[in-house]
C-alpha cells in the first residue's frame, strides 16, 4: 500500500496539548499567544512533530491504520492558515536531504492539510525570499532549497487556475529555473524541475515556463537530459525528468522526440503503456518507470506467462516505497486509494524500503536490508512448483506460495510506485546481473514478441491527438475504444464497457454505484442475419 497514512482528520478540539487559532499565531512578528506559547516555542514543537513523522512513516503500512500522534498534531496546527505556514516552514527547515522518504513526507502532510488561500500562497513566496539570487546560493544549503522546491511542487499540484498562476510569480519562476544549472546540487535540480512540471498543469503557467526556458543560449533541459544514463542515480533521475518534460510539456522546436531515437530492434518485452495507471511516467525504451504524483501508480509488463519458470530484474534508482513483483490481469490499479501490486488476492510484491512482502493487502516482514540506489531486485516465478522467490543482489529469500491459492496462471511482471520513486527493469534484453544459479529459468525477451508499432512510447499529447483522430467503431468500449462493449454492470445496468475494462472497475464510472456483478451480453445478430 502506497498511501500509508490515514486520511482521517482529527476532530476539532481533539488535540489536548495545543489548540491553534489564527489570532494565537503571528508567524512573522513572533508575538505570544494567550496560552503563553510564542512562535519560537511553537516552531520548535512543530520541528519535533515533523521529525517524528519522518522517523515513523515507513512503519505505517495499512491504509486504515490510525495516523501517528505527531501527524495528528501537525494536522491540528495546519488547520488554520497561520499554522499552515508554521508547518510548511518546519518541513523546509528540518526534513533531511538524504532520507529517501523525505519528499514523500512533505507530499503526504500537505495532501492532508486544507488548501491555503491565495493570500497565504503569495505570502509563502515572500517569506522564502524566492528569486534568481537566492537560487544562486542553493549549493550552500541544498536541503533547504530541495525542500522549498518540493513544497512549491506539491502546492502547485493541489491548486488550479488563478491560485496556481498567483503562486508562479516572476520571482518564483526565476527561482525554479535558476536551479536548472548543471553545477547545482542534483537533488535541488530534480525537484525544481518537478515543481515546474506541476505548475505546467495550468496552460498559462506552461506558456510562461516555456518562454523562460527558451530565453538563454541553450535550453537548460537539453543539457540535463544528457544525464539520462549517468552513473550517479540522482543525476539519472534528473536526466529522466528533463527528457520527459522535453517530450511532453516544454517542447523544443527542432528537437526530435526521444522515442524516435530509441533502438528497439531486440526489444521483445517492456512495460505496457496501455496497461498503466494514469500518472506513471514510462521511458521511451519502455524499461524505466517513475512516479512524481501524490498517488500510488502501477504498471504491468507486456508479456503474460502461464507455465514454466521465469525471471526478471529491477535496478533500484530510488530507495523509497515501491512494490515490485507479479500480478494477473485481474489485479486492480486503485492509485488514488493507495492500492497496487500485492494489495489484492492475485498479486504478490516485494517492498525493499519497508522490508515487507505484500499479498492481498497484508504485509509480512523479510530479512533483507533496506534497498539502496543501485541494488538489484531479482524476481523468479516458478509456476511448476507454485512459488515466487525474491533476490536482493543475488541473495534469495524463502519462497512465497500464498498467491497461487487464487491464480495458477496468467501472470505479468508488475510494480507500483509511491511519490518520487523510479526503477529500471530488465526482462532479458541484456544479461542479468544476478541470475539464479541453481534454478533453470526463462526470460520474457527470449519468448515474447512485439510489433514495431507496439514498441513506441508516444508523448502524451501526441497520443491524445491520435486518439481524437481515431475513428471508433460503433459498439466499442467507452474506456479503451478497442474491445467490444459487451458487459453490463449490475445492479445499475449501465453498459459501454469491454470485459477487460469492466474487471478494473469497482464502481460504475457513470453513477458511482458499487458493482456487484459484471454480466457479459451476447451480441445480437444484425438485421440481415435476422432475415430468413
Amino acid at each position: 500500500m502506497g498511501t500509508c497514512c490515514c486520511k482521517t482528520q482529527p476532530e476539532p478540539g481533539s488535540n489536548d496539548d495545543i489548540i491553534i487559532n489564527r489570532e494565537d499565531i503571528e508567524f512573522i512578528s513572533g508575538s505570544v499567544s494567550e496560552d503563553g506559547i510564542n512562535s519560537t516555542a511553537l516552531s520548535n514543537l512543530t520541528d519535533k512533530f515533523v521529525l517524528d513523522t519522518v522517523a515513523v512513516i515507513r512503519t505505517l503500512v495499512d491504509n486504515d491504520q490510525d495516523p501517528p500522534p505527531s501527524m495528528l498534531q501537525l494536522h491540528s496546527i495546519a488547520d488554520k492558515e497561520a499554522g499552515w505556514l508554521v508547518v510548511v516552514r518546519s518541513m523546509v527547515q528540518v526534513i533531511p536531504l538524504n532520507d529517501p522518504l523525505g519528499p514523500a513526507v512533505i507530499t503526504l502532510l500537505l495532501d492532508d492539510c486544507p488548501l491555503p488561500s491565495k493570500e497565504t500562497v503569495v505570502h509563502l513566496s515572500k517569506f522564502f525570499k524566492l528569486g534568481g539570487d537566492s537560487a544562486g546560493d542553493s549549493w550552500k544549503e541544498p536541503r533547504l532549497h530541495r525542500n522549498i522546491c518540493v513544497v512549491l511542487g506539491c502546492i502547485a499540484e493541489k491548486l488550479a487556475g488563478p491560485a496556481s498562476i498567483a503562486l508562479l510569480t516572476h520571482t518564483t519562476l526565476q527561482y525554479l529555473v535558476a536551479h536548472l544549472n548543471e553545477s547545482n546540487h542534483p537533488c535541488v535540480i530534480l525537484f525544481a524541475l518537478i515543481a515546474l512540471e506541476k505548475f505546467a498543469q495550468t496552460s498559462e503557467n506552461k506558456t510562461s515556463i516555456r518562454q523562460c526556458l527558451s530565453q538563454g543560449v541553450c535550453n537548460p533541459l537539453r543539457t540535463l537530459e544528457s544525464w539520462m544514463n549517468h552513473t550517479d542515480f540522482v543525476h539519472r533521475q534528473v536526466g529522466f525528468c528533463a527528457q520527459w518534460c522535453l517530450d511532453n510539456l516544454f517542447i523544443c522546436e527542432g528537437r526530435p522526440y526521444s522515442y524516435e531515437n530509441v533502438d528497439t530492434t531486440h526489444l521483445n518485452a517492456m512495460l505496457n503503456n496501455n496497461d498503466v495507471s494514469e500518472y506513471l511516467k514510462i521511458s521511451p525504451d519502455g524499461l524505466q518507470a517513475r512516479c512524481d504524483a501524490s498517488s500510488f501508480e502501477s504498471v504491468r509488463c507486456t508479456f503474460q506467462v502461464d507455465t514454466g519458470v521465469w525471471y526478471y530484474e529491477a535496478t533500484i534508482i530510488t530507495a523509497g516505497v515501491m512494490q515490485i513483483g507479479w500480478a494477473t490481469k485481474d489485479s486492480k490499479f486503485l492509485n488514488h486509494e493507495g492500492y497496487g501490486i500485492g494489495d489484492d488476492e492475485v498479486s504478490v510484491a516485494y517492498d525493499g524500503c519497508r522490508q515487507l512482502f505484500w499479498h492481498n493487502a497484508q504485509s509480512e516482514s523479510h530479512t533483507h536490508p533496506s534497498w539502496q540506489p543501485g541494488d538489484v531486485l531479482g524476481s523468479l516465478l516458478d509456476l511448476n512448483k507454485a512459488q515466487v522467490i525474491f533476490y536482493l543482489n543475488g541473495d534469495p529469500l524463502p519462497p512465497l506460495t500464498q498467491v497461487f491459492k487464487n491464480a495458477t496462471c496468467g501472470y505479468f511482471a508488475a510494480a507500483s510506485f509511491m511519490s518520487f520513486q523510479q526503477c529500471e527493469f530488465n526482462f532479458g534484453k541484456k544479461s542479468f546481473i544476478y541470475p539464479p544459479k541453481d534454478i533453470p529459468f526463462q526470460s520474457f525477451n527470449d519468448h515474447a514478441y512485439l510489433k514495431d508499432s507496439e514498441k513506441i512510447i508516444l508523448p502524451r499529447h501526441i497520443r491524445l491527438q491520435k486518439l481524437r483522430a481515431m475513428s471508433v467503431e460503433e459498439g466499442a468500449c467507452t474506456l479503451c475504444f478497442d474491445e467490444s462493449a459487451a458487459v453490463t454492470l449490475l445492479p445499475c445496468t449501465h453498459r459501454g464497457f469491454c470485459n477487460r475494462c469492466a474487471l478494473q472497475l469497482d464502481y460504475c464510472p457513470m453513477c458511482r454505484r458499487h458493482i456487484e456483478e459484471r454480466r457479459e451480453v451476447e451480441e445480437k445478430p444484425n438485421a440481415e442475419e435476422d432475415v430468413t
